[in-house]
Order: structure tokens, then sequence, then C-alpha cells
């Protein structure tokens, strides 16, 4: 989580100082939805992400520094410097990518899952979106389909109250996410979403309930998007109390706090784990910087015509 949190940071600050080209969606204050469902994956699983993906890849094993490369657009990065932050992909790994599609990512997973059915695997997909996506037609037509063939897909709406600027509540007329799944016949579980705990038991529950060929479950994780949009945005549509109440509420302290009473962190432990994460940021970034740049004679590498 801590690596997350940190590797987003930096990157908001570099993006400050002009020193990576484009844009990046962070989601800083998400960290235990992406940590607290990647944890219960095994090899043979599979995962797809939104625009706002650095933490689910990261939690999904991929390297911070060919990540940070990509962001540079470098040659060491994920897609050689070709893709960005919204297209990265390592198939090794599980990780199926990134979309920069609202929603994009959810139709994808079920046919995943749907292959994974057939080939008569122990296997499943989790299918990352956002509550904006929720609202998307591929969203229904994903879910219902997924429902009446018992693929093994975790729908896992990251509820972070904003679909870029609207609030949840100006654009559903239910409060849980979650409810949407009576509709399917399905399994729908709302869940703190900053708790990392919460987060990883109705995980676990959903991939046994996956893996023993009962279906799918959706999973809302109610958190909060405590950085803008993307790089630029003012978030003048929310107030400045609002993020102060969900900064009280942030995942990693509350972690932090929690492991401290029960005797598991130590004051010692916790500045070896941060000084660990400091390193492991930093020799990211110096890793993207001295990466070499592609070279121009590549540009069609890769490329149907």
């Amino acid at each position: 989580m801590l690596v997350i949190r940190r590797f987003e940071e930096r990157v908001e600050e570099l993006f400050s100082k002009g020193l990576i080209a484009g844009t990046a969606h962070p989601a800083i204050g998400q960290e235990a939805t992406a940590v607290g469902v990647c944890d219960s994956l095994r090899k043979g699983d599979y995962v797809t992400s939104t625009h706002r993906g650095h933490g689910h890849f990261i939690a999904c094993g991929g390297d911070p520094s060919r990540i940070m490369a990509e962001l540079f657009g470098k040659e060491t990065g994920y897609s050689r410097g070709r893709g960005g932050s919204q297209v990265m992909a390592d198939f090794k790994l599980g990780f199926l990518g990134a979309n920069g599609i609202t929603g994009g990512s959810i139709a994808l997973a079920t046919g995943a899952a749907l292959s994974l059915k057939q080939k008569g695997t122990q296997g499943l997909v989790v299918c990352f979106f956002g509550d904006g996506a929720a609202n998307q037609g591929s969203f229904h037509e994903s879910l219902n389909m997924a429902a009446i063939w018992k693929v093994p897909v975790l729908f896992v709406c990251e509820n972070n109250r904003y679909a870029m600027s609207m609030n949840v509540e100006d654009s559903m007329a239910i409060t849980d996410i979650a409810r949407r799944a009576d509709s399917y016949g399905i399994p729908g579980t709302a869940v703190d979403g900053n708790d990392l705990r919460a987060v990883l038991d109705v995980t676990r529950k959903a991939c046994r309930r996956a893996r023993d060929g009962e279906g799918p479950t959706l999973i809302e994780c109610k958190t909060y998007r405590r950085s803008g949009h993307s790089r630029g945005d003012p978030r003048k549509y929310r107030s400045r109390e609002e993020e102060q109440a969900w900064a009280r509420r942030d995942p990693i302290a509350a972690l932090a706090k929690t492991l401290r009473r029960e005797g598991i962190l130590s004051s010692e432990v916790d500045q070896e784990i941060k000084a660990n994460v400091r390193r492991i940021v930093s020799a990211a970034v110096k890793f993207a910087k001295q990466s070499p740049d592609p070279d121009p004679a590549t540009l069609l590498d890769g490329v149907t015509v």
C-alpha cells in the first residue's frame, strides 16, 4: 500500500515539474482496495483495470521501475514507451491491462472468465471499474451474461464518489451500487474500501465462490479519490472540508494504527518499511530517467497495417 501511495505521489510531483508528459490518473486514497483484492489472486488468475490502474498493476506484482519508465515514454517501459499510463499490461502476471474507456474492461473480463470456464481451470478474473462505469450499458450486459453462464469473475466497483466531477449521489438513485447485483441473481456486497481487512474478507469469499463454479460476485468498495481526477484537476466540484474528512479515514494510517495497537507493527519496523519504500520509488525514477528513448526506426513495431 505504501509503495502505491509513494509511487503516485512521486508521479504527481514529476508531472508538476514537466518531467512526465501526457496525463495520469492517480488513485491516492484507494490503496486498500487494490491490495485487498489482489492479495487473494493465484497464478492463472487475471485482472483487468481502469484508466486509474497504477495501484492495481503494482498490487499484481508489476515492477514500479518499468511502470515509471513507461510514464517517461522510455523503451524499458511495459509498452516500450508507446502507451503511457493507461496502456500497460503484463500477461505473465495475469494483468491484462488498463483501459482508457469508461467501463471498457468489463466485457473483456467477462469474456476472459468465460474462456477460463471453458478450459476447465480453477482460475478467475478480477474486473476493476469505477462508480461511473456502473451506469454504462456494458456493465449491465456483462453482469447479465456472467450470471447466466456462471463464469468465474469478480466485478469490483471502486466507488470513490466521483466520476470525473459527477458526484455519485447525482448520477444514480440508489445508495449501494452492490444492490444492482439483485437484478442478475448474484451476490452483491458493499464494503468499506478503506479497510484492508474488510476488503480481504469479502474478496476471499467471492474467490471461493468463483473457484467452486458458483459464478460471479459484485463487490462495491466504498472509498475516496483524494487526488484530482487527473493532472491539473483543481477539484472545484467538492469542498476542502469533505477532503479533510476523508483524509481522517486514510486507509494506510488506519491500518498502521491497528497493527500498532495489536503489537504487530513496531516503530522500528515501521521506519524500515518506509525507508525501503523510499528506495523502491527512488530507484524507479532513476531507472526511468536513465533508460533510453525508443528508437524512431521502431515506430511501426507492433502496428498492423
